[in-house]
């Protein structure tokens, strides 16, 4: 059963506005890899959840996993780069982050997944953006979070340490650099009570 999202008390605004990227702060994680942080970029960060909640139309997949077809503990949509956004927002989001990046990436954000957790059971593997261009190049995913936070989880690919961050009510955080070669991240099940959480990954051509 699908969790009921319980509001942030920071986060209590009647209309949805991005705040000034200028605030974002970068973590040099090693090996060429770096995260850029920006807690509650988007202000009405509840309410754009519960419209993706309603609007998008999600999807369930099954994939094949040790010779067993299992459910993707998640819900799934995805946007190419002609798709309309599900919300003006998102599309503003985008756009923005192509302006900010645009020296350092040297192309625009064009896609956007979207993940919906509906509860602590749903979760992502470890893995890497590896599929197109990212298996072999440095590149950006910028990720924009709406819901209840969930912690996500970043190693280096041969071992090592590893980089927790709770994510939701409109954070924002962006893997650059060699990040998804050199490092895998993860949202992991969660055994204590989690309300869901989207997240809305945008990333450039050829890069999955």
């Amino acid at each position: 059963m699908t969790r009921h999202l319980q509001g942030s008390l920071f986060d209590q605004a009647d209309r949805l506005r991005l705040g000034p990227l200028d605030g974002i702060r970068r973590t040099r994680l090693g090996l060429g890899a770096w995260i850029d942080l920006l807690p509650g970029w988007l202000e009405g960060a509840d309410t754009l959840f519960e419209q993706l909640a309603a609007e998008v139309p999600w999807r369930a997949e099954r994939r094949t996993m040790y010779d067993h077809v299992v459910d993707v503990p998640r819900l799934l949509a995805f946007y190419g780069p002609h798709d309309a956004l599900p919300h003006p927002v998102l599309a503003e989001a985008r756009d923005a982050l192509s302006a900010h990046y645009a020296a350092e990436l040297g192309e625009p954000f064009t896609t956007a997944g979207l993940c919906h957790y509906r509860d602590g059971r749903d979760s992502v593997a470890w893995h890497g953006d590896r599929i197109g261009r990212g298996a072999r190049e440095d590149t950006m995913v910028a990720i924009l979070s709406v819901g209840a936070p969930r912690d996500l989880l970043l190693r280096p690919v041969g071992g090592g340490g590893t980089v927790r961050r709770p994510l939701g009510h409109g954070d924002l955080i962006v893997m650059g650099g060699s990040c998804q070669r050199t490092w895998k991240h993860c949202v992991p099940k969660s055994a204590r009570a989690a309300g869901p959480r989207i997240s809305v990954q945008f990333r450039p051509h050829g890069v999955r």
